[in-house]
């Protein structure tokens, strides 16, 4: 354990751009609590600002941060074709007048012409983004390379680019992020009743991990459940594993490995396709209380509370909305809503 003031001195070592709306709230959901038999609360990082706001506005900070350190123009990130991190980093450029060269994966096998056109394909779009295509969806490595070599051809063109690496071969950067925002929530954690567990996405692990983290250095022992998102829970542990004591090393030593804990309950049939579960959720969580959440990330984490409802009997659940609304309007066909009849 170690004090807030030596993490925030920790923190401090690394270049940030501040563009995060916080602290952002936290919000009781009292009805979906009534229907689920426990205590649901969210932490509402889908408003957090900039470009519709999300988890990933956080991360920006520390990633173009470095950018600017390093007077970059130009910054370059590669992404599913729904990516909130693409978009995110498309509007935080913008913001700071840097050109902004996207790359979108075929993550997900669709020929839906909404996921592909609408949602953050359309926002990429209207912030002036240069918009690449990788026809390979599972290849990290692979993404970041072709990445790399745009970066070059850019580079003797005359300008100065920057790359959001998203590998596992670069350091976990982003985590620093929610290692600020896992200070945050224990600032609000003192206003609020005990919660029991946190709920939270699991995919890059970056936002997971960072939380984990920061809550764990600050003495906080509320147990973090990363919800899988993308791929298995064996095989996400090891990620989070590797990040986490990555963490460890940039900033100021290790916590146990032993406090991660995974769920790949929500998972099926995938990244990026909604299942009927998460379609009921994400309907129920909407007509319930009001709130949006999208398919991918805070659909399928919500969707594994529900799931798990039965053992979170009588506890109160803080779950982690880490946004990425706009990815609703692409999977508008996995909704099945039909236009009126004239």
């Amino acid at each position: 354990m170690t004090g807030k003031a030596s993490l925030s001195k920790a923190l401090d070592r690394f270049p940030r751009v501040r563009m995060t709306h916080a602290p952002t709230p936290v919000e009781s959901l009292n009805n979906l609590s009534s229907d689920l038999g426990l205590r649901l609360s969210i932490k509402r990082d889908d408003c957090t600002g900039i470009g519709f706001g999300g988890n990933k506005v956080r991360q920006l900070e520390f990633y173009l941060g470095q950018a600017c350190e390093q007077h970059a123009d130009t910054v370059l990130i590669t992404g599913a074709v729904q990516s909130n991190f693409v978009r995110t980093t498309a509007a935080m450029a913008a913001k700071l007048g840097m050109a902004c060269h996207v790359q979108l994966e075929d993550r997900v096998a669709t020929d839906s012409e909404h996921y592909r056109s609408s949602g953050n394909v359309l926002l990429n779009r209207l912030l002036g983004a240069s918009v690449h295509h990788y026809g390979v969806g599972e290849d990290e490595s692979g993404a970041d390379a072709a990445l790399d070599d745009l970066a070059g051809r850019l580079l003797q063109s005359g300008a100065c680019p920057y790359v959001v690496h998203l590998g596992m071969q670069h350091p976990p950067l982003g985590a620093l992020g929610y290692v600020s925002a896992a200070m945050e929530i224990a600032d609000q954690l003192q206003t609020m009743d005990r919660v029991d567990v946190i709920y939270i996405p699991s995919g890059s692990a970056l936002t997971h991990i960072g939380v984990l983290y920061g809550l764990r250095m600050l003495g906080i022992d509320i147990p973090v459940r990363g919800v899988c998102v993308r791929r298995s829970k064996s095989l996400q542990h090891k990620r989070v594993v590797t990040r986490l004591n990555e963490l460890g090393e940039m900033l100021i030593g290790p916590v146990p490995s032993s406090c991660i804990e995974l769920t790949d309950i929500a998972l099926a049939p995938g990244y990026g396709i909604m299942s009927e579960s998460a379609r009921e959720v994400i309907e129920k969580t909407a007509r319930r209380e009001g709130l949006f959440i999208d398919p991918v990330y805070s659909g399928k984490t919500m969707s594994a509370v529900f799931q798990e409802a039965d053992q979170l009997q009588g506890k109160h659940v803080l779950m982690w909305h880490t946004g990425g609304q706009p990815a609703l309007f692409a999977y508008q066909d996995a909704f099945g809503y039909q236009p009126p009849v004239e």
